[in-house]
């Protein structure tokens, strides 16, 4: 469920705003995205898995807290990730 050590490199070398970038608000939305999207493939065999589900939720809100984030500093940079990511807002 989690992603691999060299898929989360790949995403933080492809949303990294400076080389190093590790923090930032759009790696960690990305990170995010990659994992919420990971388990969304696993609730299609594992209908009742109310923990991993809770989790979900939980990385969810974060998501949003830290788009939300983004928006108030930057509406251009907001715009950006979600269309990047394909994320509907």
């Amino acid at each position: 469920m989690s992603i691999t050590a060299e898929r989360k490199a790949e995403v933080i070398k492809s949303n990294a705003t400076k080389d190093g970038d590790t923090g930032s608000p759009e790696v960690q939305i990305a990170i995010l995205t990659e994992r919420i999207n990971n388990l969304t493939g696993h609730f299609k065999s594992h209908k009742n898995d109310n923990h991993s589900r809770r989790g979900l939720l939980k990385m969810v809100s974060l998501r949003r807290k830290l788009l939300d984030y983004v928006r108030s500093k930057d509406d251009s940079r907001y715009q950006s990730i979600i269309k990047k990511l394909g994320i509907r807002r």
